[in-house]
């Protein structure tokens, strides 16, 4: 009878030390997770903060390019008066001449300001880059999604793992594990391109 109680004592500390690594396994998961949910949110604000953007630089470039359309209306309008009215006085002329330099001058600054940024050559450049901000925070995205429903599943197997006692189940967990810290990662660095997901 000794054995036995000997035995069973064994088994029993065994299984004691076999649910103990399994919670900190769980525990070692748990701030995967909660890496992977910072990374999954951070990046949708990203995508959207950087569409707003983008969309905000690209309304000011449509006013600003509507805006150089006009005055290039008026410059034009103002050159074929001057032409069509030989007779008009070298006052009215010169008023002209110098209207139509203010226009030309404006519209130099419309199309390109560095100095300001504002020109519709920066304001171009600025939208494709907010563009591409946004399209790479949308390529990772969708790698923290499923990131985190492995890292999920996984926990909850590990979980099953220590009330069963079966081995099967916190292999499958390990797998779900090691694939969601793996996918996670590449959400971050998009080493990466895996179908169906980015």
């Amino acid at each position: 009878m000794a054995l036995a109680d000997h035995l069973a004592h064994d088994t029993t500390a065994a299984n004691h030390r076999r649910d103990r690594w399994i919670g900190v396994y769980i525990g070692v998961l748990a701030v995967i997770l909660a890496v992977c949910t910072l990374g999954g949110g951070n990046a949708a604000k990203d995508a959207t903060l950087k569409n707003i953007e983008a969309a905000n630089t690209w309304n000011f470039f449509q006013a600003k390019n509507l805006r150089r359309h006009v005055l290039r209306t008026q410059a034009d309008e103002l050159e074929l008066v001057a032409l069509a009215n030989p007779s008009l006085s070298a006052e009215t002329r010169a008023a002209i001449e110098k209207k139509v330099a203010d226009y030309k001058a404006e519209d130099r600054k419309l199309t390109s300001d560095p100095k300001s940024g504002e020109g519709l050559d920066e304001l171009f450049m600025r939208g494709k880059a907010l563009e591409t901000a946004r399209d790479l925070a949308l390529r990772k995205d969708p790698y923290f999604d499923y990131g985190q429903a492995l890292l999920q599943i996984a926990i909850v197997l590990a979980s099953v793992a220590i009330i069963s006692g079966g081995s099967a189940v916190l292999i499958a967990s390990a797998v779900m594990g090691v694939a969601g810290t793996v996918i996670t990662l590449n959400g971050f660095l998009l080493l990466v391109a895996v179908p169906f997901i980015g």
